[in-house]
């Protein structure tokens, strides 16, 4: 049978539901059940059968439609709600528009490779965007040796077989770390959860500016956060308490700058005169806080349009090469230079 030549009635037969089954499926009806409207999808993608056009995936006139996804967050507890991850779907849904294509929130936070599965096999969309790696690195290769449709915003990480777009967080830890070593900061604390894949990343650049600089690193001052302003403030009030000497911060995220910002404060410390602090992302209340926050700035409208051009450009079922958006290192008025 060539391709774009199946009928309804081919796929009703090698599915193995009547012809009704396969269009009530088709049309996303809710007398049909989940598992058997995922393999009538799946079996209508393989085939080429034109079934989107008789799916209610958006409003009508779109050239495609692109799903958005956001994996159960490893570090980043609030989710969406995190100020950076709207500036990314704000990236993502410019870049959309730019192209005539409409975006879908999907509800779905996968945790495993069969939460990725299904986002894939129930989407209605031409591919999916998924928002964050969290700890599914080794999902995300498993799931590339069959499925070609989808771009992760994240880090490059070693063996990977899927397409990432990232920032290039090696070096924005490490500027972020030089320019406070160069302002002449010493003890410079690394607030952040490293087991995360883009703050492990941001980490490793701290050490490389650390050894550069031959300041040696002391473990006291690597202190894990996650990405939240609660974490932050207290795990700098802990360390204060500690005894613990320190002249300079470089967060993992601007909320974890804040909180930091926070406890130092209230423990009667100046920033930056007393402690110079840096944050990574530049979201927009980084400029109107008090200091006003140094940061490692992401180029979220950049990341959008690739992963955008990535998802819809893409040749086969090969996955894009990934690729890294560079970081800078915006200065105000919290590292006092």
């Amino acid at each position: 049978m060539s391709k774009g030549a199946t009928r309804l009635e081919d796929l009703a037969k090698i599915a193995g539901v009547s012809i009704s089954t396969a269009s009530r499926a088709l049309n996303d009806s809710p007398a049909v059940n989940k598992r058997t409207k995922q393999a009538i999808w799946k079996l209508a993608r393989e085939m080429d059968y034109p079934f989107r056009r008789y799916m209610p995936a958006g409003p009508i006139g779109a050239e495609a439609t692109i799903a958005i996804v956001v994996p159960r967050p490893q570090g980043r507890d609030s989710g969406m709600s995190d100020p950076f991850f709207l500036e990314l779907l704000a990236g993502v849904g410019e870049a959309a528009s730019e192209r005539g294509c409409d975006i879908l929130l999907s509800h779905i936070a996968p945790g495993n490779f069969d939460d990725l599965s299904v986002a894939m096999t129930t989407s209605r969309a031409e591919g999916v965007i998924f928002l964050g790696q969290s700890s599914l690195h080794t999902a995300f290769n498993r799931l590339a040796e069959t499925e070609g449709r989808f771009v992760v915003w994240g880090a490059q990480l070693p063996d990977q077989n899927y397409c990432s777009v990232g920032s290039d967080n090696p070096m924005g830890g490490r500027r972020a770390t030089l320019h406070l070593a160069r302002l002449g900061r010493k003890r410079i604390v690394f607030l952040g959860d490293t087991e995360a894949p883009e703050a492990m990343q941001r980490h490793r650049g701290y050490l490389d500016a650390l050894e550069h600089q031959k300041l040696g690193v002391d473990p006291d001052l690597i202190v894990p956060a996650h990405f939240e302003v609660e974490s932050a403030e207290s795990a700098i009030d802990s360390l204060i308490h500690r005894g613990v000497a320190f002249d300079g911060v470089v967060a993992a995220s601007d909320l974890i700058a804040l909180g930091a910002i926070r406890a130092l404060k209230h423990a009667g410390l100046s920033v930056p005169g007393d402690v110079s602090v840096v944050g990574f992302d530049n979201v927009p209340f980084a400029r109107y806080s008090s200091p006003a926050l140094s940061t490692i700035a992401q180029d979220t409208a950049k990341a959008g349009r690739l992963m955008v051009s990535k998802l819809l450009d893409a040749s086969g079922d090969k996955a894009s090469r990934s690729e890294r958006v560079p970081t800078d290192l915006i200065i105000r008025e919290s590292c006092g230079g």
